[in-house]
């Protein structure tokens, strides 16, 4: 979720770089349909390799699914159930399972690919679930309200209690609002997007030791990485930042940065095509060779259907 709606009112995608999955061939839309129903407010995105498409609503809790050879998505769990009112970040895992980051309703939700629940983890009231990664050991949360990183271990099928595990006293400075997190493939390392308090200059991104549990900042250059969503693919960091509109309001685009062998560094060499307020993209899917992104209209002034998932403009 974007730290401008909190201001003004409050993926890690599965992927894969051996061969190419079989819908790469197949002709696939530019745009899809989340919903054609009013205040649905898509947010978190997670594509599969077998090109299975799973967004977020973080206005009512709902869970979409699609095939990304077909424009249309369909509800996947309703609105509310399982007291999910409200959906941020979601991931698939290796065994198929749909974890899902319910923001203030401060729960971890995490259910079987046919969509029975398996396992909710409460964190700590006010707490605002907001994006996870997964790893072979542990589901990594962010919460963008208590500037803390929560754990639960992950032991074959079990699901273990959300705890604190990174607070706010354990980085270098106090987060203003923490956001993306991934992980390195190897599961050492974690980047976490803090967009910062809305001031300019206080985006920053932490590179976090999983084994230690300790935090430092990234030097990033050539742009910010302060980002909504990200995803990491080797070397190269995407993130969708906002920023400044020179004719007035916000801009949103994706940032894509080169990260140095240790993730200390990292330097933005790209940018997509950008977005407006109207559109308000928050996370960011690979779709082999393409991304998508989830126009959440979150920051417009009069959110309206269709409410769609685009490619990035610009950018691969």
């Amino acid at each position: 979720m974007n730290i401008f709606l909190v201001l003004a009112t409050s993926l890690v995608v599965l992927t894969g770089t051996s061969g190419a999955p079989a819908h790469a061939a197949v002709a696939r839309p530019d745009t899809y349909v989340v919903s054609g129903a009013p205040g649905v407010l898509p947010e978190g995105i997670a594509v599969t390799r077998t090109g299975t498409m799973y967004v977020t609503s973080v206005a009512t809790g709902a869970v979409y699914r699609g095939d990304v050879r077909h424009r249309w998505l369909r509800p996947f769990l309703p609105a509310g159930s399982d007291g999910r009112t409200r959906a941020a970040g979601v991931h698939v895992d290796r065994a198929g399972r749909l974890f899902v980051a319910g923001y203030d309703t401060a729960t971890l939700f995490v259910y079987d690919p046919d969509g029975r629940l398996l396992a909710k983890r409460s964190a700590v009231t006010g707490a605002a679930l907001n994006d996870l990664v997964i790893t072979d050991h542990a589901v990594y949360v962010t919460d963008s309200a208590g500037g803390t990183i929560w754990r639960a271990t992950l032991d074959g099928g079990r699901v273990g209690p959300l705890v604190p595990w990174l607070l706010p006293s354990d980085f270098p400075a106090a987060p203003g609002f923490l956001n993306g997190i991934v992980a390195t493939a190897d599961g050492r390392l974690a980047l976490v997007a803090d967009q910062g308090t809305g001031e300019p200059g206080s985006e920053r991104l932490w590179r976090i030791d999983l084994a230690d549990a300790t935090a430092s900042e990234v030097a990033v250059s050539g742009g910010q990485l302060g980002a909504d969503g990200l995803l990491l693919e080797g070397d190269r960091l995407y993130g969708v930042v906002n920023f400044p509109d020179p004719a007035g309001g916000y801009r949103f685009a994706v940032n894509l940065a080169v990260l140095d062998g240790d993730l200390r560094a990292a330097r933005v060499v790209r940018q997509s095509h950008t977005a407006g307020l109207e559109q308000s993209p928050t996370t960011l899917a690979r779709d082999h060779d393409r991304l998508l992104w989830v126009n959440s209209q979150l920051n417009a002034t009069a959110p309206a259907p269709p409410f769609t998932v685009t490619e990035v403009p610009g950018l691969r």
